[in-house]
């Protein structure tokens, strides 16, 4: 209940709009300005030209808007599936390298092995589609579903520290300050704007006001003030611009045969878990702050169909994205416009319009990143401490710190697991016994494992004064797992000793029997001869 308050409190937070056109439209335009950054970044972490990357958050983002399960929610180029995608890369790479290809034929090469990876991977989330498996996510337990939304806004966080760096180096006075200025400024717009008008997202006010106030610095003062441009020289000197023509259909450059299969196959299969996890959890993410429900099979086959466009058309593939669809829900955006509105948007951009994007500040996104970082927070559970099982405080914390050092799909796996065994754990401490009394006898029929856990339980099913001279204990649906469960059964022999009952033992193990010795009130004790069950206890070892 106090985690379903404390969800209930996040929603509140965000900027409530109806669904419209024009909420739509304003709130795609302002996802598609950050966009551009986010898909020239990965782009080179997958070790590719960023226009793969721009293309890739074009095709993810129309295709998925039309055919996916969720309107409102945002994908494109992301970091988890360039990340999968680089070490294949990079393989072909040193491959070309060592058989002495040209640095063309090398480049062409790894991206006819990229593509086709990624068109694999597009089919095997259809197939997960098909099979209508997606409705799985729903089975994920809400800790997890908060240590996932806290690791990926602490990722988010982490990210936004690239933009302060030139040649991997921090940027220091002047550039320096003038940015953390810029960036106050973009948040406070988006922060006090909604209490004045809503007639325009808050976040595309603070990109333009920033845009156009940088532009002044910089006429004055060249270079003062980072933009989208200085970003992508830094990384690589070569490129000029970020302009580009429309994709271009072709086929994946690379050998149709089992070998080539089998180097792709894995990437192929990681990524697709990747993706279809993390644009799951978006999704789940998207129906608690709207209050709807998203239809998660169709989202799966909806991905599947935009990766395999990817691979035919040039791009690099991908999956939903946490914080642009955060920035498009805070904007208003409720429909599939607001996903094609950026989509269109964004190819308009690197065919028309990229002088002008090139020239927004760093900053100005950075602002909006942060704000994503505020809104995305699941700050309440820090106020869950104490107040909810500290089995669900570890899952929280376990999923959250697993998110920021490895990967979000591992996170979410574990976080499963954990909260399974925890279940586990306390469902296998209850004992339940039926009892019966007729004719002289009282009769215990267990159920449940007896260990060190269930030691408490399994005591509090006897009635000691009350039961019949003769006491059957029935253990066919129970078993003794180690020491202490022995101690706790020696334990209640004792207890009816003193009262002078007699107890029959029935189903017990052969190593049960040989641990509990010559008891004197036990009168029978029966064991099931093919019974091979082991208890772990240092007499037997």
């Amino acid at each position: 209940m106090q985690l379903h308050s404390a969800r209930n409190r996040l929603v509140q937070l965000m900027i409530q709009r109806p669904s419209n056109i024009k909420n739509d439209l304003l709130s795609g335009l302002t996802v598609s300005l950050a966009l551009v950054p986010e898909a020239i970044a990965f782009a080179f972490v997958a070790g590719v030209d960023p226009k793969v990357g721009l293309y890739a958050a074009f095709m993810m983002g129309l295709i998925t808007a039309v055919l996916g399960g969720r309107p409102g929610m945002i994908s494109g180029a992301t970091g988890a599936v360039a990340v999968i995608f680089a070490p294949l890369v990079a393989k072909i790479v040193e491959q070309g390298q060592t058989a002495g290809l040209s640095a063309d034929v090398i480049v062409q090469q790894s991206l006819g092995y990229l593509f086709a990876a990624v068109i694999l991977m597009g089919l095997i989330q259809v197939v997960f589609g098909i099979l209508r498996l997606g409705k799985f996510i729903r089975l994920v337990p809400h800790p997890v579903m908060l240590g996932f939304v806290n690791g990926l806004a602490i990722i988010i966080f982490k990210a936004q520290f690239d933009q302060f760096k030139v040649g991997g180096e921090l940027i220091i006075s002047g550039p320096l300050f003038v940015m953390l200025g810029l960036i106050l400024l973009t948040m406070a717009i988006s922060i006090y704007l909604p209490r004045i008008t809503k007639a325009i997202p808050a976040t595309l006010a603070g990109i333009v006001v920033v845009s156009v106030l940088g532009a002044f610095i910089n006429r004055s003062n060249p270079g003062l003030v980072r933009t989208v441009l200085d970003f992508v020289q830094d990384t690589d000197g070569s490129i000029t611009t970020i302009a580009a023509g429309l994709p271009v259909f072709s086929l994946p450059q690379i050998p149709f045969s089992l070998e080539a299969l089998n180097v792709i196959l894995p990437y192929a299969v990681l990524a697709a878990a990747v993706g279809l996890i993390e644009s799951l959890m978006t999704l789940t993410l998207v129906d608690e702050l709207t209050e709807t429900r998203g239809r998660g099979n169709k989202e799966c086959i909806g991905q599947g169909v935009a990766n395999i466009v990817n691979g035919f058309f040039g791009g690099m593939g991908g999956c939903a994205m946490i914080g642009q669809s955060m920035i498009n829900i805070r904007g208003g955006g409720r429909g599939r416009l607001s996903g094609i509105t950026a989509a269109v948007a964004l190819l308009a951009f690197i065919l028309f319009g990229a002088s002008l994007i090139e020239q927004i500040p760093l900053a100005a996104l950075v602002g909006v990143m942060f704000m994503v970082v505020i809104g995305t927070f699941e700050w309440s559970s820090l106020r869950l401490f104490g107040r909810i099982p500290l089995s669900d405080v570890l899952v929280i914390v376990i999923v959250s710190v697993v998110t920021v050092l490895a990967d979000l799909a591992i996170a979410v796996l574990v976080g499963i697991i954990v909260s399974a065994l925890v279940f586990a754990w306390e469902h296998g401490k209850v004992m339940h016994a039926e009892r019966k009394t007729r004719e002289g006898r009282t009769h215990y029929h267990l159920e449940g494992p007896l260990f060190f856990g269930s030691v408490s339980s399994f005591k509090n099913l006897f009635r000691f004064k009350k039961d019949k001279e003769h006491v059957i204990i029935d253990f066919a649906d129970s078993r003794v797992w180690d020491h202490s469960g022995i101690e706790a059964l020696q334990n209640i022999t004792e207890r009816y000793n003193q009262y002078g009952k007699k107890l029959h033992l029935l189903n017990l193990s052969k190593e049960c029997q040989a641990l509990l010795g010559r008891a004197e009130n036990i009168v029978e004790l029966s064991v099931i001869e093919d019974l091979e069950w082991h208890i772990a206890d240092d007499a037997l070892d």
